[in-house]
This record gives C-alpha cells, sequence and structure tokens, in this order.
C-alpha cells in the first residue's frame, strides 16, 4: 500500500514509502523534470574508483581503542564493550508511551574514521545484546570535506524487545548542510561537492539505576558511500550457477495481522526477508518469544520479526540497521547493512553460501514477471541460474510456495543498482543504490571469510 507522505523521502537521501508491494526503503531523491523514455539514457560509464567504504569495530583492540568514559572492554569469544560504572543518569520520557523512566549511562566513542570514499551517505548498524531495563544509543559526528563539523545526530534508539523503551529513529535532525533521514545520514546537496570525510560513532549504554545487567555491544560500524547517479549500469557478465537452500516466507498472508506494525503484512517485506535467511542459518525464535502471537497464524515467526525490527518514530519495518540488529540477537549471528557494487560482487557472496537481501524500486514493466511496481521493495537473492538471472526469494507473494522467483539478470540488475527512474507517473525519482543487508555466523567457513573480507566486512 502507498504511503500518503514518505518521511524519508527529501532532497539528498530519503527512504520512500511502498506502493505495489508495501516495502520501505532508501533511495537518494532527486528534482523531477520531465518524462523521457529511459531506453534512450546511455548506461552510466564504467568506474573504476571506490564507492563503498566499510568499517566495524569489533574485536578487543577496538573497543580498548576507543574513548571509554564509564564503559570497559569485555573479553571473551564475542569481545564487546559493557558498562564499568555510570557517570551520568537520565530521566528519559519516552515519545511513543509517555512514561518517563530514570536511566543510569556510560559511553563509548570510536576513534576517528578517515573514509576512504567521502561520502554522500552513511548507514551505521550494530549488533547488541540488552537484557530487560537496558538500552543503547548510536550518534555519529563527523568532518566535512571542507574541514567543518557535523552535530552529533542520533542513528537510533534500540531495544532488541520493546518493554523498556520503543526502539525509534530521531526526526528532524540536520544542521542545514546534511540531514539525517530515518536511518541514513545524507548530505543535503550532493552536487555541490561537499561530503563527508572522516567521522566517529559513540554509544551510549544504559541501564536501571544501580542493577547490574549491562548492554553488551559487540559489532558496532558504518557503510559510508558515494554512489554515482545513473538511471543505468554496465551490464555484467553472468558467473557460476548455485542457489541456496533457503526457507520461503509469504508478507501477503500476513496481510491485516498487527495492523499497530506499519499496518500488517502488506509492508512487511524487511522482517519477512530477515527472517527468512534467521532461519537459513538454522536459528529461530522460541516458543516463549512466539507466545503473544495468535495461534491461528500461520509462520508466527514472522509476526514476531516485523514486532522485533518496528520503528516508532518511523511507523514500520523497515528501518534498515534495526533489521540487521534484530538478525544479530539470535546466538552467534552477525549482521551489517551495506552496499555492493555489481552483480558480481553478490555472486560471490552466494558461491560461498551467503545469501543477501536487497532493496529496490520499479515499475511493473520494468521486472518481467514481478507482477507489481513499487517505490521500495526487500527481497532475499538465495541464487543464480546457469544463465545468470536471479532467483529470489520475494516475499510480495501470495502463498510460500509462490515465493520462490527466477527474474532477468539485466532488468534486475538495474533496479538494484541505479540511483535515478521514471516513476509511473513520468518524474525522475530515487533508486536504491545496491543497499543491502548481509547475515551470516560467528563462525563462518575460510572461504565465507574471505569473501566478506573483501568488502572490509570481518
Amino acid at each position: 500500500m502507498a504511503r500518503a507522505t514518505s518521511r524519508r523521502s527529501v532532497l539528498g537521501a530519503a527512504i520512500a514509502a511502498a506502493a505495489g508491494a508495501g516495502a520501505l526503503s532508501t533511495s537518494t531523491a532527486v528534482p523531477a523534470v520531465a518524462a523521457s523514455d529511459p531506453t534512450d539514457v546511455p548506461d552510466a560509464p564504467v568506474r573504476t574508483t571506490r564507492t563503498v567504504d566499510n568499517r566495524f569495530w569489533t574485536s578487543y583492540t577496538d573497543w580498548r581503542c576507543g574513548a571509554a568514559e564509564g564503559t570497559r572492554a569485555a573479553p571473551g569469544q564475542r569481545p564487546g564493550v559493557v558498562i564499568d560504572r555510570a557517570v551520568g543518569v537520565l530521566d528519559h520520557t519516552d515519545p511513543h508511551t509517555g512514561r518517563t523512566e530514570r536511566y543510569e549511562y556510560a559511553t563509548w566513542t570510536s576513534p576517528e574514521h578517515r573514509s576512504a570514499v567521502p561520502a554522500t551517505e552513511v548507514v551505521a548498524s550494530w549488533n547488541a545484546h540488552t537484557p530487560a531495563g537496558t538500552w543503547i544509543q548510536v550518534e555519529l559526528g563527523g568532518t566535512y570535506s571542507d574541514g567543518t563539523r557535523t552535530p552529533w545526530y542520533v542513528m537510533g534508539r534500540w531495544a532488541a524487545g520493546d518493554g523498556d523503551i520503543r526502539r525509534t529513529s530521531v526526526d528532524d535532525q540536520t544542521d542545514g548542510r546534511s540531514s539525517i533521514w530515518t536511518d541514513t545520514f545524507s548530505v543535503n546537496d550532493a552536487a555541490s561537492g561537499l561530503r563527508l570525510a572522516a567521522y566517529r560513532l559513540r554509544l551510549t549504554l544504559y541501564r536501571r539505576p544501580g542493577t547490574r545487567p549491562t548492554p553488551t555491544v559487540w559489532r558496532l560500524g558504518a557503510m559510508a558511500s558515494d554512489v554515482p547517479d545513473r538511471f543505468t549500469v554496465p551490464a555484467s557478465e553472468p558467473g557460476p550457477a548455485r542457489e541456496l537452500a533457503v526457507p520461503r516466507y509469504s508478507q501477503n498472508i500476513h496481510i491485516g495481522r498487527y495492523p499497530e506494525y506499519d499496518n500488517g503484512g502488506e509492508a512487511w517485506c524487511s522482517p519477512t526477508s530477515s527472517q527468512m535467511i534467521v532461519e537459513y542459518w538454522g536459528r529461530k525464535p522460541t516458543a516463549d518469544d512466539l507466545a503473544w502471537v495468535n495461534p491461528a497464524f500461520d509462520d508466527p515467526q514472522v509476526c514476531h520479526a516485523a514486532r522485533q525490527t518496528y520503528d516508532y518514530q518511523y511507523q514500520g519495518c523497515g528501518n534498515w540497521p534495526f533489521n540487521a540488529a534484530y538478525a544479530a540477537t539470535y546466538p552467534g549471528m552477525n549482521a551489517v547493512v551495506t552496499r555492493l557494487a555489481s552483480l558480481t560482487d553478490l555472486e560471490r557472496l552466494i558461491r560461498v553460501g551467503i545469501p543477501a537481501i536487497t532493496s529496490q524500486s520499479f515499475r511493473k514493466e520494468e521486472l518481467t514477471g514481478a507482477g507489481y511496481g513499487t517505490a521500495g521493495h526487500l527481497m532475499t537473492v538465495i541464487g543464480f541460474t546457469p544463465d545468470g538471472d536471479v532467483i529470489a526469494n520475494d516475499p510480495a507473494s501470495d502463498h510460500n510456495e509462490a515465493v520462490r522467483r527466477v527474474y532477468r539478470r539485466r532488468e534486475w540488475e538495474n533496479i538494484w543498482l541505479r540511483t535515478k527512474r521514471y516513476n509511473a507517473s513520468g518524474r525522475v525519482v530515487s533508486g536504491t543504490g545496491g543497499i543491502c543487508y548481509l547475515f551470516w555466523p560467528e563462525r563462518p567457513t575460510p572461504a565465507q571469510r574471505k569473501a566478506l573480507a573483501a568488502f572490509n566486512i570481518h
């Protein structure tokens, strides 16, 4: 279902509300111009420069290198950062419940990371454990290419459950040069040449005063990108065929269920896709986790995923880092938000057994066999045919058996990687530029570790 007004769709970068399949996704908006035949637009030139920079803090050394105020690095199989002592107290009024609760807190601030890609957009992601009575806030502060600094921007307030705070993005953050659109930092006018050259991330860990439980964050980082504006992308050559055995779940069978979470299943493409890959890696919610779901509903784990990814400010389940953080609540799981540059990159991951959740937008006629058009929709890419076509688990299907689709390589490649497109009204709007979520286990195979390392994901 289309949303009347997109919360992220403004000049610079945006997440468009869903149409057709009803999903939510990030994109880059541009001024409207008169329509022309998109086939007349030449392919974008091949760029050899990097367009994406990933940096994630995960090791014991990483956590010891940051600036700690009341936190400490916790060693172990999965090193993390935890509260050692409180450095302050906050009376926090949750804007979504109206409740005011007192919390004590401590902070950890990363070293400054100078991005290899001076960026127009940055998306943070994190993996954490938040016991009852605890939550975290993630902020980004950066340095522009002209040497001036951004304010500290809130990238998310998050807890695994919803019994304490309501996980939320924060609206109306801007300094006039950059803005936060739900989960994405964006330079307001990319054509000006202004870029984000470097950034730091700041964690604030909260717990109820005088209690011992602490949040533990074992992964924190961001994807910085400067993807060129383009209506089309160069065609890639097909690689080896492979298909992964990923469970198939339809979002459409959940239409009308739990409408308090983004109007029910019609807008659940992101959590439905996330749940498919969580289960591909052998993880599932427990019976206790699912006890709140109506037992008459099929696939209650999809309802659970929607509730656990819901952003109470955005009023949707499509917040990218919230989906990654949800996947990482399962034992031994890692998850990040990133961008890939080509289908060749995606084939490399599929070849070693790592599926991906991708975001794309298109008119009905631009993706043969989809049967719908959308301003933003998430699918799970599970493989490639011998001809190089894309095998996707598309949750915008009427039942689970219909979820597996094969989409033409050239069509799918373009709708995923472009940054500009013509909508059904002939106006120029945004594309998603190759964004995706990647989930993988704590102990990947050597081949999986090598494939991820190629994208500086460790």
